[in-house]
């Protein structure tokens, strides 16, 4: 099954095992209500749980699971990372991506030459910015069309056009 980071458990809400998800995406409207979660306690092992209720507000949703019936059980996943399943997602618009396919991606100059692979992607006030990692060094790419010629996620590649400068 494929699934994507969600977010993060922040904290309880209520006795009855309510937790608050802090999410990674950009709002939490952007997925439908799948009937199960995983959620990572152990570093590597996701363990799946039944989802009774989800409650999406702004940058952060409300997660009641079948396994976990009050404040003190749901205490013990505060911290923890929380996954959804890939097909909760709601589809895009062309040249629109989700965070998590930009990661990993090799990346090229229009030349064909590689450059490295996208690290991470950190958000400023106008425009994401990908962390290309290469062989000895690291390339700040800002996600603008000048920049990013293309992106094929099907074949984990980008090709970009680097600026003067960088």
């Amino acid at each position: 099954m494929d699934l994507f980071e969600a977010g993060e458990i922040v904290k309880t809400r209520g006795l009855r095992g309510c937790m608050k998800v802090l999410s990674f995406l950009e709002t939490a409207s952007c997925f439908s209500k799948p009937d199960f979660i995983y959620i990572e306690k152990t570093p590597g092992q996701k363990n799946r749980f039944g989802l009774k209720k989800i409650e999406k507000t702004g940058s952060a949703f409300f997660i009641e699971v079948e396994e976990i019936n009050d404040v003190d059980s749901a205490r013990e996943f505060v911290g923890c990372k929380v996954y959804l399943p890939k097909d909760s997602l709601q589809a895009l618009s062309p040249g629109e991506y989700y965070v998590q396919d930009i990661i990993g991606l090799d990346v090229y100059n229009e030349e064909g030459q590689w450059l490295g692979k996208i690290e991470s992607v950190f958000p400023t006030g106008s425009h994401d910015v990908y962390v290309c990692r290469g062989k000895n060094k690291e390339i700040l790419l800002p996600a603008v069309s000048h920049v990013i010629k293309q992106i094929d996620v099907n074949q984990r590649m980008m090709t970009v056009k680097i600026p003067d400068g960088l």
